[in-house]
């Protein structure tokens, strides 16, 4: 797979850093063959970063006319309007099937281009508002971590590009096994879905750690179980009230959302590790049928369990 990097005079090392670290980890660690990642400059110039340090041997911009996936992991924080050429070269991109990403401040780009024109998009919160201003063709959910529609895909600031939207992408098309694997060795969360908060308005305090870290242990060896709220609060000695609040607050996310989310991970895995047919992986995971799970995953992964079985099958 071919992966080309968008880079610019004042972008952060720690942006540019975030995908070429992710990609080039999936070929370190023997996850998949092929992943190369190409650094280019709308001019094919050197650029200096914002911490000052220079980076060259970089591409031009036909990097992109054979790219499989395009990623603009930032943009100039003055929010400049992209020039017609540099569009063009995205919505060509586009139309021949590349996956388009814009991490950050690098949706605004990618949403420029209209490709996104009736569907949602997000970014840094700080910037979201501007977004939306700049293009009432788009949806923006400045909440989110990251929104993925299959061919393009948007997502928050900075450690979100890491921990949520690159590792979401190994995911897609590598499977959850993998995208595990690559969370273990970079030490970060193997999976935050797409539409966790980007921030938590109250801090984590030592007292919730411990009402939390217990149920969620407990919650994770049973998702076979009924884990309704009240099936959690109980556990937990709180009213079902209370319990969603705090929840919510300690998460970015609601009680049941994030069974839903552990259920579908726990199936993917078992879909990718054991021979088990459907039935018996919706058993395992907890849900009333396995017409309830197809549905779930379809609606979740835009793909069903047999075929995300078949593509990702060694």
């Amino acid at each position: 797979m071919r992966i080309a990097i968008h880079a610019f005079d004042g972008i952060s090392t720690f942006h540019l850093a975030a995908p070429l670290l992710t990609f080039g980890e999936v070929s370190r660690q023997n996850l998949a063959e092929g992943w190369n990642t190409t650094v280019w400059s709308s001019d094919g110039r050197p650029v200096r970063a914002d911490e000052g340090v220079v980076i060259d041997d970089l591409a031009g911009p036909d990097a992109t006319t054979s790219a499989d996936v395009l990623v603009f992991p930032s943009w100039p924080t003055s929010l400049p309007d992209p020039e017609p050429g540099f569009l063009d070269r995205i919505r060509e991109a586009h139309a021949r099937g590349a996956t388009i990403i814009g991490l950050c401040l690098g949706a605004f780009p990618v949403v420029a281009s209209g490709v996104l024109d009736g569907r949602t998009a997000t970014t840094h919160w700080s910037a979201a508002t501007e977004l939306a201003d700049k293009h009432p063709t788009v949806q923006v959910q400045a909440d989110a971590l990251y929104l993925d529609h299959g061919d393009v895909l948007t997502s928050a600031g900075t450690a979100s590009a890491l921990d949520a939207c690159l590792l979401h992408l190994v995911r897609a098309r590598l499977g959850s096994t993998a995208a595990t694997t690559l969370a273990r060795h970079l030490v970060i969360a193997p999976h935050r879905d797409g539409d966790q908060a980007q921030y938590i308005e109250r801090p984590l305090s030592s007292s919730d750690d411990g009402f939390l870290s217990e149920t969620i242990t407990w919650a994770l060896a049973n998702l076979n179980q009924s884990l309704t709220v009240e099936d959690l609060a109980a556990h937990s000695s709180m009213s079902p009230r209370n319990f969603t609040r705090r929840f919510r607050e300690t998460t970015g996310m609601s009680p049941a959302r994030w069974v839903l989310t552990h259920r579908l991970d726990e199936a993917r895995r078992l879909l990718e590790t054991t021979t088990w047919n459907v039935s018996r992986i919706a058993e395992a995971c907890g849900f009333a049928s396995a017409v309830t799970f197809r549905q779930n995953f379809v609606k979740h992964y835009n793909t069903t369990p047999t075929s995300h079985r078949f593509t990702t099958a060694p």
